[in-house]
């Protein structure tokens, strides 16, 4: 069971909320998730069928200025998450092991 993520536990992995727990705690701040699990039928999954939302490895957190982002960033690789997006107003991470580790990228 998720200490900080509750609203979102159905069908995402057991193993990525817990790390994401981790995260969390390690930031000391709020992470509002815009986005998590994904249905294949939800318009986004039909436009990125291999999205590691589908999977339930994968969330989106509100972040809209650079201190968050940062506070956000360095909890998420401190717990050792390799996958992680940053766009304008979100930061992506997933725990996704099919994809390629250990990279950043911009939206």
């Amino acid at each position: 069971m998720s200490k900080y993520f509750k609203e979102i536990e159905n069908n995402m992995s057991k193993e990525f909320l817990f790390v994401l727990d981790e995260a969390r705690e390690i930031a000391g701040i709020p992470f509002v998730i815009n986005s998590a699990y994904r249905s294949p039928e939800h318009p986004l999954s039909i436009k990125n069928p291999s999205s590691s939302h589908i999977k339930g490895l994968a969330v989106d957190i509100k972040a809209t200025d650079s201190n968050t982002r940062f506070k956000i960033v360095k909890a998420l690789m401190t717990v050792g998450f390799t996958r992680i997006g940053i766009a304008d107003t979100f930061i992506h991470v997933d725990l996704d092991l099919d994809k390629t580790q250990n990279v950043i990228w911009t939206y």
